[in-house]
């Protein structure tokens, strides 16, 4: 990983090698430095494109191992734990020469953020946990599926409704690429806050939206279950946490629970959105996105 900073951070796409593995990433906008992981595990990164936030950062968007055009594991589609995650963010931010960079993460790539500002706070400005969550499991899914339920009782009778529900049926029979991203288009209406009446405007992100299919299985096979309620007291990192009130995965509840537990962190909720307010609510989303990076610029300067 010999490139010089200037190169690594050109506009445009850039491979580097982790470990033997190329991982693939793309560099858009300008100003201070943010990388954005984004989620599923396995869901490529285009749906994470935020545009606004570009006029006032350069954003650094991985394709995650596994994903995308970046290489798979040996043990594929096994092994991509936080750790695996955080390693390659870790070799990331050495390639684009910077000491430190704020680091953004939407859903599962949220949890990755807060594992690797818990592991590496010296290499992190800032984190932004998008839509993220301080545990997995049990109590996360019955909270997700009252979320579903009142998704469907707001919607009831509407002709697409069964869909979206069976895509939600679907996720645990998952094992094929065709198979995530058929799941993943099918979830969408659920996913924003009113995708039926701005239809027209969100189903161009919902044809287009792909996924590879990732386990959530470690190498071992075991599942990796996330609970970082012990430890995130002591992330020392300056956080944003940032919800949409209408989130169904990890919705307003997991948000506030993240930002009692985070010492000095700060709360956002997008009043009119659901998982994706960088889509929703791009200029709100931006700016408090640049207002935070700016601020701790300063700070910790």
């Amino acid at each position: 990983m010999t490139t010089s900073p200037t190169r690594a951070l050109a506009a445009g796409t850039h491979t580097v090698e982790i470990d033997g593995l190329v991982q693939r990433y793309h560099v858009h906008g300008t100003g201070p430095v943010c990388v954005a992981h984004s989620g599923g595990p396995g869901i490529d990164w285009e749906y994470l494109r935020m545009p606004e936030l570009e006029r006032y950062l350069t954003v650094v968007y991985p394709e995650p191992v596994g994903s995308g055009a970046s290489e798979r594991l040996p043990s594929h589609p096994h092994g991509y734990t936080r750790a695996r995650y955080s390693r390659f963010l870790e070799a990331l931010t050495e390639h684009l020469g910077l000491p430190r960079v704020h680091l953004l993460g939407h859903s599962h790539g949220g949890f990755v953020a807060q594992y690797h500002a818990l592991r590496r706070p010296e290499q992190v400005a800032g984190v932004i946990l998008y839509e993220s969550a301080p545990l997995t499991g049990p109590e996360h899914a019955a909270e997700a599926m009252r979320l579903v339920e009142s998704f469907a009782e707001r919607n009831a009778g509407h002709p697409e409704l069964p869909e979206v529900l069976a895509a939600f049926q679907a996720i645990p029979a998952i094992s094929d690429d065709a198979q995530m991203t058929a799941v993943v288009r099918g979830l969408v209406p659920a996913y924003l806050a009113d995708y039926w009446g701005r239809e027209r405007e969100f189903a161009p992100m919902r044809a287009s939206v792909r996924g590879n299919h990732i386990s959530g299985l470690d190498e071992n096979l075991v599942p990796e279950v996330i609970d970082d309620r012990a430890d995130l007291g002591s992330l020392t990192v300056p956080t944003l946490v940032v919800v949409g009130r209408h989130d169904v995965v990890c919705g307003v509840r997991w948000a506030e629970e993240l930002h009692r537990r985070i010492p000095g962190s700060q709360l956002l909720v997008l009043e009119q959105s659901g998982h994706f307010g960088h889509i929703e609510e791009p200029e709100a989303f931006s700016r408090a996105v640049t207002d935070f990076v700016t601020a701790t610029l300063h700070t910790t300067a």
